[in-house]
């Protein structure tokens, strides 16, 4: 990669093979930045986790800041807003799979409910896999 930053883009982007194109102006960099910020500032009490990733995903999707990897850092920006509230989902695949625009309410609403679904079911996994004693537990605390 040789580069410690990589630039917000300066000329139109587009996606799908061209059907999708992305526009930019001189205030596309704050609109951008304003948005990350203020999905960032929502009080957790007032949005779920899941609005505020899928918020967060979008907004890249949508502003397309990056010339090339923007839906990988998409992915990557709605991950590091799970785990900064203790949230690692051990299934992505669903999320690349389901087709969405960034403009689109319906799409954004259906984002929010396959997160939750995803968080919730990481959340059981976990449980389930705690409340069971593993083969190395048992063979350890047999041996006291």
């Amino acid at each position: 990669m040789g580069s410690k930053e990589v630039p917000f883009r300066d000329v139109p982007a587009f996606a799908k093979q061209g059907r999708e194109r992305y526009g930019i102006d001189g205030a596309t960099r704050d609109m951008f930045d304003g948005c990350l910020a203020e999905n960032r500032s929502v009080p957790a009490k007032r949005t779920s986790l899941s609005s505020r990733a899928a918020r967060t995903y979008l907004d890249v999707c949508f502003f397309h800041p990056f010339a090339d990897g923007n839906a990988r850092a998409a992915l990557l920006a709605l991950v590091f807003v799970l785990a900064r509230e203790g949230v690692v989902l051990d299934h992505l695949g669903p999320l690349s799979a389901l087709a969405r625009r960034a403009d689109c309410a319906d799409s954004a609403s259906e984002l929010v409910r396959l997160l939750e679904i995803l968080i919730r079911h990481t959340a059981g996994r976990a449980a389930s896999h705690c409340s069971s004693p593993t083969r190395a537990g048992a063979a350890g605390s047999s041996g006291r």
